[in-house]
């Protein structure tokens, strides 16, 4: 609670001494009659003090309630969920991707420690941490997208409906390839480098070596032991990337068009839109604590050494 409580002062700061004026973000450019604006700002609330104004989003807050979009003349809360759904759609396949890939190389490169696989894994790790999101992702629209023409571009659907449950099925699937390449390259990448050095260390443990002496081959010996007792830290690398499952895709989204929070988190910062900035901050910093919290209780399920040592008095 003091964490969401932290990070909720910090958002309702930051959010107020960005410069831009959410009034004039609403009206645009175009001509208004006189008093207008005063009559928005005290529609919502924006000609109260400082404190004022963060004191009614606490007391609204304990009710339940994020606020009002300025922009999109909506409650908060629905507008975050039904973004969050879409943000979803994209960054569980492809962080389970990313999970489930990485332990692999990890796993491959681990035993064969200074060969050529071991460099090639290496590289391609280093590489998918280097290269920026967004210039992957405008590479990959370059390719498939504008040369080859074989994958949509941007966006969830398309724009003609589908003529059944099946064909809207295949239309996200084909939208999600291009995105979820982004991603999954960029989120395996730390987990193939934290699953490897935690292998290495785990392969030179002696527990490792007295298995191999009693018969076990080095690839057993990794799968039986190695690994497991490498799942700390790997999970630990694998909960942080999930922790930021409702933001993680901002430049992806925000690139390829996908309509989750990434997007809505761009868009409400172009707005000055305050208060679905402000839901935003909340939803994700729920997110990274809860997480987090599962990670920590995971710890218990697999490691015994976790469990053993809480259990001394």
């Amino acid at each position: 609670m003091p964490t969401i409580l932290g990070i909720l002062v910090v958002g309702f700061v930051v959010t107020r001494i960005l410069p831009g004026d959410p009034v004039q973000a609403l009206m645009g450019e175009f001509p208004a009659p006189p008093g207008y604006a005063d009559e928005l700002r005290r529609q919502f609330g924006l000609d109260q003090p400082f404190y004022v104004q963060f004191w009614l989003y606490l007391v609204a807050l304990a009710r339940g309630d994020l606020g009002y979009s300025f922009a999109h003349q909506a409650p908060v809360l629905s507008i975050v969920l039904e973004r969050a759904v879409y943000t979803l759609f994209l960054m569980v396949p492809a962080l389970t991707l990313a999970s489930i890939l990485g332990v692999l190389l990890g796993a491959v490169a681990a035993p064969r420690a200074g060969s050529k696989w071991d460099a090639f894994i290496t590289m391609v790790s280093i590489c998918g941490q280097s290269v920026p999101v967004f210039w992957l992702a405008m590479m990959l629209i370059l390719v498939f997208a504008v040369s080859l023409g074989i994958l949509p571009a941007s966006g969830m659907r398309s724009v003609s409906a589908a003529p059944s449950a099946v064909a809207a099925l295949i239309d996200y699937l084909r939208h999600l390839v291009l995105p979820g390449i982004t991603l999954t390259l960029a989120y395996m990448a730390v987990v193939a480098r934290v699953s490897r050095s935690a292998m290495i260390e785990s392969l030179h443990q002696d527990y490792v070596l007295t298995a191999q002496a009693k018969g076990l081959t080095r690839r057993e010996a990794l799968w039986r032991h190695a690994l497991p007792n490498s799942l700390a830290p790997i999970a630990t690398v694998i909960g942080f990337n999930f922790g930021y499952v409702l933001t993680g895709a901002v430049l992806t989204e925000t690139v390829f068009g996908w309509p989750g929070v990434g997007s809505l988190f761009i868009s409400s910062i172009a707005n000055r839109d305050y208060p679905v900035i402000e839901g935003i901050f909340l939803f994700s910093t729920i997110t990274v604590v809860v997480v987090n919290l599962l990670i920590d209780l995971l710890y218990f399920a697999i490691d015994p050494r976790v469990r053993a040592d809480n259990a001394r008095p």
